[in-house]
């Protein structure tokens, strides 16, 4: 068979340029020796799951550490998967948890185009090398075919796919398949195996360490019926021509090794390294199972945003899941920055990582609880912007009045600080008391309606803003006498019976009365920052409820 005709005849010259020009078109790029080349090369789903950080952050540390380049290629060959504005999707949701490429699609670089789906000719370039080689060939093979095929090894209990006997075209005549093509009949292209699954080799991933691996048999398709690429064909031709050096991705990756191991072969590119990371699992019941999607909504990167965790909180614990020794390293070095600590790829497990949701909150807390008041004030402000509610939104109008808030209820240069507050979703809840818009009376009190009306009128006839905490509280207790409720702890401890309760009793219906819970910061200081106005009103309205 006269293959250069084939491959003019399926591949025009005109269509494609000497593969020389692409080599010089990319050249190898000019880094220090030991830098990595890595990539993020997601389709463009417009999803973004924890997977996705996980590994972009492996990739970028690694780039970065070692003085290299990070780049992110969309792999667009599936037309049907796409989604507009995914690719912002990618940019926004990994820049807001402080990972970013250092080129790539829509960023600058010289590597590019980034997007698989405008790289066609040197797809085309290389194919139809391959078929002047012999070493790939069209298929004819309709889908009804492949499917009869699919029933047939499935009843037979055969290894699935395009190999051996059930590959159709793999040999047919030069006439069968002139003919095939007078007719019009639509093809694909295929690579013409040279493996053998009797024979097993050795292979060093960077990650898992010494694994074997299987050789390929399947005739697997490289270009479509369309011309475009999939994603086996155009990866290894867009890792050697970006020169990608070690290709970081998830361990479902692991059962397609061997058709990427036999493509860069065929192509005459060198490997690049690989290293497949650990699913992310979680416990589910009594089972372990990985991290869905489908059933998990902590799976998605927008959880986490619309939850308003901190960035810095997602990035930390992503890196406890990353490296066995991170945790020792914090503990060690609790104010470093993340930059510091030496990533390594030896100490990425082998095994599912275990995504614990309360071990994340416990990072946040304390993440939270080291932000300044201004830190805080931001960080919310900017969630409240894009997820929180008009009122939400409306709390930073008076910065002042908001800092004082924050200052209080996060116990911002107190002796102890405030380590519950998870995340910006909560804090914003949290305070809502503090405007009337979102205040909300709950009216529950622990004692007659009589007794609370006459202890909050009481009050409201003695409160003075004026009053330092020490005046404050004396008013307090003289409502407290008034009503019968002792203001010796000693004395009611010895003899409850002989009183109507207690002062603390009278603070905590002062205390439902102003901010409508019972269990608060400071109340002094709830009603200095409300003003004397706002304490009155609500006191006001309370004793008349």
């Amino acid at each position: 068979m006269d293959l250069n005709k084939l491959a003019n005849a399926l591949i025009p010259d005109e269509a494609v340029k000497p593969l020389d020009y692409y080599e010089t078109l990319y050249p190898e790029r000019d880094l220090e020796k030991g830098a990595e080349v890595t990539r993020l090369a997601p389709s463009p789903t417009g999803f973004m799951h924890l997977g996705n950080l996980f590994v972009a952050l492996a990739n970028e540390r690694i780039a970065h550490q070692s003085g290299g380049v990070f780049y992110l290629r969309i792999e667009d060959t599936d037309e049907k998967r796409k989604v507009e504005g995914a690719v912002e999707v990618i940019h926004s949701s990994l820049k807001y948890f402080g990972v970013e490429f250092d080129e790539g699609a829509d960023l600058c670089g010289n590597y590019g185009p980034y997007y698989q789906r405008q790289r066609a000719e040197v797809y085309h370039a290389y194919a139809k090398e391959l078929i002047k080689k012999g070493l790939a060939y069209p298929c004819f093979c309709s889908e009804s075919d492949l499917e009869k095929t699919r029933e047939y090894q499935t009843e037979n209990k055969l290894l699935p796919g395009y190999y051996g006997e059930f590959a159709k075209c793999r040999d047919l005549s030069e006439e069968e398949i002139y003919a095939n093509l007078a007719a019009g009949k639509p093809y694909v292209i295929r690579l013409r195996s040279q493996g053998d699954v009797e024979k097993k080799h050795p292979f060093r991933d960077v990650i898992k360490g010494e694994i074997t691996v299987t050789e390929n048999n399947q005739d697997v398709v490289i270009l479509k019926s369309d011309g475009i690429p999939t994603y086996h064909f155009a990866h290894a031709i867009d890792d050697h021509f970006m020169r990608t050096t070690l290709v970081v991705r998830g361990e479902e990756w692991l059962s397609s090794l061997p058709i990427h191991i036999e493509l860069f072969n065929v192509l005459g590119f060198k490997l690049p390294k690989y290293g497949h990371n650990c699913s992310i699992q979680k416990i589910d019941g009594e089972t372990r199972r990985k991290l869905s999607k489908r059933k998990d909504p902590e799976a998605s990167l927008t959880f986490y945003r619309e939850e308003g965790y901190h960035p810095a909180a997602v990035r930390t614990y992503m890196m406890t899941l990353l490296n066995s020794n991170f945790e020792e390293w914090l503990l060690k070095n609790p104010e470093a920055p993340i930059e510091e600590f030496k990533f390594s790829m030896g100490k990425m497990g082998k095994s599912g990582a275990l995504f614990d949701i309360l071990k994340l909150n416990d990072i946040a807390k304390t993440h939270f609880a080291k932000l300044t008041a201004e830190e805080a004030f931001e960080f919310m402000k900017t969630w409240a912007n894009e997820y929180g509610t008009s009122a939400q939104q409306a709390y930073f109008a008076d910065r002042e009045y908001l800092l004082k808030v924050l200052t209080l209820c996060m116990g911002i240069g107190g002796k102890q600080r405030r380590k519950d507050v998870i995340c910006a979703k909560q804090a914003l809840e949290t305070i809502s008391y503090f405007f009337d818009e979102t205040f909300a009376p709950s009216g529950e009190y622990r004692f007659e309606k009589e007794t609370v009306q006459k202890a909050i009128r009481s009050f409201a006839e003695k409160y003075s803003i004026a009053d330092d905490n020490s005046a404050w509280f004396e008013k307090v207790k003289a409502v407290a006498t008034e009503l019968g409720f002792a203001t010796d702890m000693k004395a009611y401890k010895a003899d409850p019976s002989a009183f109507a309760g207690n002062v603390s009793d009278i603070a905590e219906i002062l205390r439902v009365a102003t901010t409508g819970l019972s269990n608060t910061p400071d109340l002094w200081t709830i009603m200095q920052i409300l003003g004397e106005k706002r304490t009155l009103d609500r006191l006001n309205a309370a004793a008349s409820a």
